[in-house]
């Protein structure tokens, strides 16, 4: 008589592990792996050992000078002793910068003028007059034409230009290689100020997109130093914000160069000074959120520089327009027509002897002149929310609205060219100034992430103490650096 099977330890009452492999199974394997090992033939470890110590030889021969020997060039290394080295390398990194929104600014002068007198001097009139011919009613025809198309060929006007531009020649230095070794040259600075060096490839990404930056910080470890990256990402000028800083520096910055060769420098090396005031803001938060409610040890890590390769100019055309140019633009025309409707509402309903976008307008004006802005600025900046693309449509869309100047043929395409008399006289007619110029340019490197930015990080921390402080803190910092510019301002210029 058989005695009866006495269960092991800790297996009462539990089914057999599914990642266990039966018996069977295993015999399977073995019998699998004995076949295989005949299919290869007897030299394969020989061969894969040679191959080994090959390869290893190889890049011996790259690392290693011997004495008598002359070194072996590599073209590489040769490069990156320069654009990696401490005395040329930010040097470097800011010329190119330069020169990209240079050649951006200098080359959407033409195609946008072409698309603003395309949908804006003449479509938009077409559009009208049609609906009046058809008999569609003036609320109506203001509604749409006015509002929705107005808005939507603003954005295809202002924004397809330069990031037609912008995008492929960022793309061009990241297929050849060069981003990474801007990561390189910083990393240092990012340990100083007690981040993780990854933090430096997430910048890069932001300067993209802030939502794809934030998503990009899962490549660091550290829960302490990731949430650093999160919360200090929006100050990597996103593509929604290019066109604001591109357009205002063209307006404003440039025309004191005088002469059109040097506005353009003068306009490009405005937005490079932004872009590099946004990387310092983020060292400075890093800084002091590393030192206050999120201390803790730096981590380090190795960063492989991969190796440089011609650009692939046709693929990057193909991708950079379509993954980037195309989809930026789609979703700002996506926010931008509702938006467009949202503020010609705003603008044709009156309640108490004015609209609803004055009434608005008026109540954050003070405000926003005591920040060196106006009241228009501040409620673009409300109705874009949901993108940063569409401020700079939204801020010409209010002013011409809430001065009456719809249909007298304003054309956003030339608001890339310095000489935009027409369009620097709307503005200057709703009060800006220089100073109006430059603190929208700062106050839109630091205000608040969009809405698609605020989703992610909620997404990515799942904290709504995190993404509040990620969400509030650039918007206090703005209004504190828009306010002290504009008291030093007001206290040199004497007024």
């Amino acid at each position: 008589m058989s005695s009866p099977a006495i269960p092991m330890p800790g297996s009462i009452g539990r089914s057999p592990d599914p990642d266990v492999a039966p018996p069977a199974a295993v015999e399977d394997i073995l019998a699998t792996a004995q076949a295989l090992r005949w299919e290869v033939g007897q030299e394969f470890h020989e061969r894969l050992v040679e191959a080994m110590y090959t390869e290893a030889a190889r890049l011996g021969d790259r690392a290693v000078t011997r004495p008598g020997t002359e070194p072996r060039f590599d073209l590489d290394r040769s490069i990156d002793r320069v654009v990696t080295s401490r005395r040329w390398g930010f040097p470097i990194m800011i010329l190119l910068l330069a020169l990209v929104f240079w050649l951006t600014i200098a080359g959407a002068n033409v195609p946008s003028a072409m698309l603003a007198n395309l949908l804006l001097d003449q479509a938009h009139p077409a559009l009208k007059g049609l609906a009046a011919g058809i008999g569609m009613p003036s609320w109506l025809s203001g509604f749409l034409f006015d509002g929705v198309y107005l808005a939507t060929a603003w954005v295809i006007a202002v924004m397809l230009p330069p990031m037609a531009i912008f995008f492929p020649l960022f793309t061009l230095l990241e297929d050849f290689g060069y981003l990474p070794r801007v990561a390189f040259n910083m990393d240092k600075l990012f340990q100083r100020a007690g981040a993780h060096g990854k933090q430096a490839l997430t910048m890069t990404m932001g300067w993209g997109c802030n939502a794809a930056g934030v998503v990009a910080t899962r490549i660091i470890d550290s829960p302490r130093e990731r949430l650093i990256a999160i919360i200090t990402n929006n100050f990597s000028l996103c593509n929604g914000r290019w066109p604001t800083q591109i357009l205002i520096a063209s307006l404003f910055i440039g025309p004191l160069a005088g002469t059109s060769w040097l506005a353009g420098a003068i306009s490009a090396a405005a937005v490079v000074v932004v872009a590099l005031l946004g990387v310092l803001l983020m060292f400075a938060v890093s800084y002091l959120l590393s030192r206050t409610v999120l201390r803790g040890e730096v981590s380090s890590f190795s960063l492989e520089l991969p190796p440089y390769r011609p650009p692939r100019i046709l693929q990057t055309l193909y991708t950079s327009l379509i993954d980037r140019t195309l989809i930026v633009l789609w979703r700002a025309v996506v926010f931008a027509a509702p938006a467009g409707a949202l503020i010609w509402l705003f603008a044709n309903i009156h309640v108490g002897g004015d609209s609803l976008a004055g009434h608005l307008v008026n109540l954050l004006n003070p405000f926003g002149l005591l920040l060196g802005l106006n009241g228009v600025i501040l409620a673009a900046y409300l109705f874009a929310i949901p993108a940063n693309e569409i401020v700079v449509p939204t801020v010409l869309m209010l002013t011409v609205l809430t001065s009456g100047l719809v249909g007298q043929g304003v054309g956003a395409g030339v608001m890339f060219d310095a000489d935009a008399a027409g369009v620097l006289t709307i503005l200057k007619g709703g009060g800006w100034t220089l100073l109006t110029g430059v603190n929208l340019m700062l106050f839109s490197l630091i205000h608040n992430p969009c809405s698609t930015t605020i989703y992610t990080i909620w997404k990515e921390t799942k904290s709504v103490k995190w993404t509040t402080v990620a969400s509030l803190l650039p918007v206090a910092m703005g209004f504190g650096v828009t306010f002290v510019v504009a008291q030093v301002w007001r206290l040199v210029a004497g007024g």
